[in-house]
């Protein structure tokens, strides 16, 4: 509705005219935006696609020798072949077998077995010992050498050197340790019960030098002031870890348990080198599985089913991962 001139006040008018004046300059900043983005849309277009030719040479190593293999792994997961002769396929035949056979739940339950004893042993055993390596003022270069060591030997060397380590007999160096406080001898890895926590010691030895390191340079990040400020509070130890290390840490720790995770159900090494899946098929993983079927059987086809299957496991399992965590990693 218009309303007449006349019948506005003075003040009616002096509103009504910035109010017009306002609107007009705000339509004059939107036209002055769009043209800029006008101008600087060419310009954009071609950063962007200058940037697309520069990271088309990693984009295709990557595929080829990344993705590439992953296309066909799955392809092959539908087919039977001896990777000699000419490919036959065989639709879901070879998931048929797989699931099938009676060994399949059992190495699925020791695989999730080795990553609970993992979590529970190999992911605070790092973090303490970077703790109490951050507070060393002395020697503090050497242990972390010596924390680190581990992570050099190869992995087939140390495992070897562990097997060692666990003979069952009284000279067996673990069990001459534990003589020494009147325990043992004890059958590491003869033992169907204590095989399993066996290979998490090595594997968690083996691995807990990355995990130090990272902490520790985590570490090297949190501000002194907060450490003081607790201890002016009369904050314990336990309670300056608990509410100042701990919630600093939490990003990191977030990463590496989900890589401690990924890496406990692919885990091969360790089994295969020191039990072979035994005794009693009692650290039998599905990495294990996978290398029967591929190399003791010829079957590649289930083989490579069997891998599709952990891969879609493993893509769910980190999902999930990342669902729940999200809201903690956020605080």
């Amino acid at each position: 509705m218009t309303i007449a001139p006349e019948r506005l006040g003075g003040a009616d008018l002096d509103r009504t005219a910035q109010a017009a004046a306002a609107e007009t300059a705000a339509e004059r900043e939107r036209q002055r935006q769009r043209r800029r983005r006008g101008r600087r849309s060419p310009q954009r277009r071609r950063a962007a696609i200058a940037a697309l030719l520069f990271l088309l040479p990693a984009l295709v190593t990557f595929g080829y020798f990344a993705w590439w293999p992953i296309l066909q792994s799955t392809v092959l997961a539908f087919q039977q072949t001896n990777l000699v002769d000419p490919a036959e396929w065989v639709g879901l035949r070879n998931f048929e077998v797989l699931f099938a056979d009676p060994l399949l739940p059992k190495a699925a339950l020791n695989t999730l077995w080795f990553t609970v004893l993992s979590l529970a042993i190999g992911l605070p055993v790092p973090l303490l010992c970077a703790v109490l390596l951050s507070e060393l003022r002395r020697g503090g270069t050497l242990a972390r050498v010596l924390a680190y060591l581990p992570v050099v030997i190869p992995p087939v060397v140390a495992v070897l050197l562990w097997k060692v380590f666990y003979s069952p007999g009284e000279t067996g160096v673990v069990n001459s340790l534990l003589a020494l406080v009147g325990i043992g001898p004890l059958p590491w890895l003869q033992s169907p019960e204590l095989a399993m926590p066996s290979l998490v010691i090595v594997a968690t030895w083996s691995g807990a030098g990355t995990a130090i390191l990272i902490y520790l340079a985590a570490l090297a990040g949190v501000s002194t002031e907060l450490y003081e400020a607790a201890e002016l509070d009369g904050a314990s130890v336990w309670q300056r870890v608990r509410y100042v290390t701990l919630p600093q840490l939490r990003g990191v720790i977030l990463v590496l348990l989900l890589l401690q995770i990924i890496g406990a159900i692919q885990v091969f090494t360790e089994p295969y080198v020191m039990t072979d899946g035994g005794p009693a098929n009692a650290t039998v993983t599905i990495l294990l599985m996978i290398y029967r079927y591929a190399f003791l059987f010829g079957d590649y086809g289930v083989a490579t089913a069997l891998s599709v299957l952990l891969a879609v496991v493993l893509i769910i399992v980190s999902a999930i991962y990342l669902r729940l965590t999200r809201s903690w990693s956020s605080r």
